[in-house]
């Protein structure tokens, strides 16, 4: 029996869309290879051939360009890009466009080449200006990515992103004031600028202005009252301050939202050490240090909020650009390895996690989310053995366990996901959803017996496990035994989860088996409504229908279920049952 409930580009190119792309390249100068291309000539069933235009190539490579690049087919991209820029020399879009494929593959050289090219043809294209800068900062021409931002922001005095990174340049190389004078302007520009606020914030602190910290904190807090980011340097800030109750507080606070924050977390471990063994947990030089800031902490914090945003594509350019200054930050490695895995672009984010070492606090989160890609492409042992390179780091952790066991029931390898499972319930025994697990496994190995007496421990456990009690339920009712109990038991998943459309299958089968068909049907109606993808409840609709004589819809349900049964005794048993209809017609006509 399945697990049952709640359990674990096409490209279409409208004409308008089609002119709407074709205008952002430019047609080619006479005397150009693709100029110089006769013209093709086309016949259709009488139609007089068309001559192409002379930018036709250009216009199609682009577009080729365009669908390989939103399809995440970057080789092709590139090749598509380069063969429309040499018949389009002079469109500094597409040198552009080259450039941020190359920044978001890690290729920051011919990144810069590109852009260069670009502002070579159009000076004061700002997101080429932009990038131009972002590509010297992260390459380490300061200089020069402060002459970038100084000419962006000629371009548009009112560039939120240009003032946001040549602040933080400044406040790296400790100009302090000129940074302090940079996120006014971003404020002035825009009194709602929460990175502005929080900018100014973190360059105050820095330089040891702690009531204007504060201030600027305050402000950027009374526009996200629930930012961690602004959280956490408050908290930095009382510690700098000499508050460490306060700091404390914060801390739990952030926590209390977001239990995986491990920079929270030591600092709170630091702080109760501190109040316990020594005058105060940090030296003053290293709290400074905490509250340093430079265009690498900067684009890290802009990556992640892009990638909230699901932005993934603008994710990775920072990601590529931190990591072009920062080769070996093993945070960004991991960060930028779930982007890529966000993106469906499995080996790029495998190199990336491999670049997150043992000692990481990233690793074991690497390790997870290399395994589920692996699991998603059907890889499994690769992602077995991902998964116990994490376990290797937390033997004991039963939630990693919980998901090498799905592995293995993935993989078809019942005993040694039964095995793991044995384990979970051990280390937690009383725990009611591993018993669930286990007993969910037993299942599928047909032992029956070991499964019930699972499923009875988790609903002992707890008795609003809703889907312990549909599956020991269902159970019943697909044996065929203890009826009157399966329908109490799925009454009271039901209460829990009343539009569950598999326990609501559940009690229709109950009735079924009870011969109750017309209360069968009046139940698998509705859950088919509510789950009617799944082909188990579409076979059980199709057998209550049969059993009241309409054979028509019967046969149409049983067809149906067929095309999406998965599961090879399913899909047999459907194949005798329409046989069995057409035979019983046939005798009947």
């Amino acid at each position: 029996m399945k697990w049952r409930g709640k359990a674990s580009l096409a490209v279409l190119v409208a004409g308008c869309a089609l002119l709407a792309a074709c205008t952002n390249v430019t047609p080619p100068p006479s005397g150009t290879a693709a100029s110089s291309e006769a013209a093709q000539n086309t016949s259709f069933d009488g139609i007089p051939p068309v001559r192409l235009p002379a930018d036709a190539a250009p216009m199609a490579d682009f577009l080729k360009a365009e669908v390989a690049s939103d399809e995440g087919d970057r080789k092709n991209a590139v090749i598509f890009y380069q063969d429309a820029s040499q018949a389009d020399p002079h469109n500094a879009s597409l040198h552009l466009k080259l450039a941020s494929i190359y920044v978001r593959d890690g290729d920051l050289k011919k990144a810069l080449e590109e852009v260069n090219a670009a502002l070579a043809l159009d000076p004061n294209m700002l997101d080429a200006r932009l990038l131009a800068a972002g590509l010297k900062s992260a390459t380490g021409d300061e200089a020069g990515a402060e002459q970038e931002y100084q000419q962006a922001l000629k371009i548009d005095p009112k560039s939120q992103e240009a003032y946001l990174y040549l602040g933080t340049l400044y406040a790296k190389q400790g100009k302090y004031d000129a940074a302090l004078g940079v996120f006014r302007k971003m404020i002035d520009i825009d009194p709602h600028s929460f990175l502005g606020y929080y900018y100014a914030g973190r360059v105050a602190a820095a330089s040891q202005n702690y009531p204007l910290a504060e201030d600027y904190f305050r402000q950027a807090l009374n526009l996200n009252p629930d930012s961690e980011l602004v959280l956490m340097d408050v908290a930095l800030l009382r510690e700098l301050e000499d508050k460490p109750q306060d700091a404390i507080r914060i801390y739990q606070k952030i926590l209390a939202a977001d239990p995986a924050n491990d920079t929270a977390r030591k600092r709170l471990a630091s702080l109760y050490v501190g109040q316990k063994k020594f005058d105060q947990a940090l030296t003053e030089l290293k709290k400074v240090e905490g509250m340093e800031t430079n265009p690498e902490d900067t684009r890290i914090k802009i990556g992640l909020l892009y990638f909230e945003r699901g932005d993934f594509e603008r994710a990775a350019t920072e990601f590529n650009l931190v990591l072009g200054a920062e080769p070996n930050n093993t945070r960004v490695h991991y960060y930028l390895g779930t982007v890529y895995g966000e993106m469906n672009e499995p080996e790029k984010a495998e190199a990336q996690f491999d670049q997150v070492p043992p000692d990481s606090d990233h690793y074991i989160e690497s390790r997870i989310h290399l395994a589920y890609l692996y699991d998603k492409d059907e890889h499994y042992d690769q992602a077995l053995a991902a998964l116990q390179q994490a376990l290797d780091q937390k033997p004991k952790d039963t939630e990693l366990m919980n998901f090498m066991a799905g592995v293995y029931r993935e993989k078809k390898d019942l005993p040694a996901a039964i095995n793991i499972a044995k384990k979970m319930v051990e280390l937690e025994p009383k725990n009611d959803k591993f018993h669930f697990t286990l007993g969910a496994l037993y299942d599928e190995a047909k032992e029956k017996q070991l499964s019930i007496e699972q499923m009875r421990e988790a609903i002992k456990l707890n008795p609003a496990n809703a889907q312990a009690l549909n599956y020991l339920g269902y159970t019943y009712a697909e044996m065929g035994t203890n009826l009157g109990e399966a329908e109490s038991l799925i009454r009271r998943a039901l209460q829990i989860e009343p539009e569950d459309g598999f326990y609501i299958d559940s009690l229709g089968w109950v009735y079924y088996q009870q011969g109750h068909y017309d209360k069968a049907v009046k139940e698998l109606e509705r859950a088919w409504d509510l789950a009617g993808d799944d082909p188990t409840i579409t076979e059980h609709l199709a057998d209550a229908y049969e059993k009241l004589g309409k054979i028509k819809q019967a046969n149409n349900l049983y067809k149906d279920a067929l095309s999406k049964a998965k599961e090879t005794d399913q899909v047999a048993r459907l194949r005798d049952k329409l046989q069995a209809l057409r035979d019983d017609t046939h005798a009947h006509p």
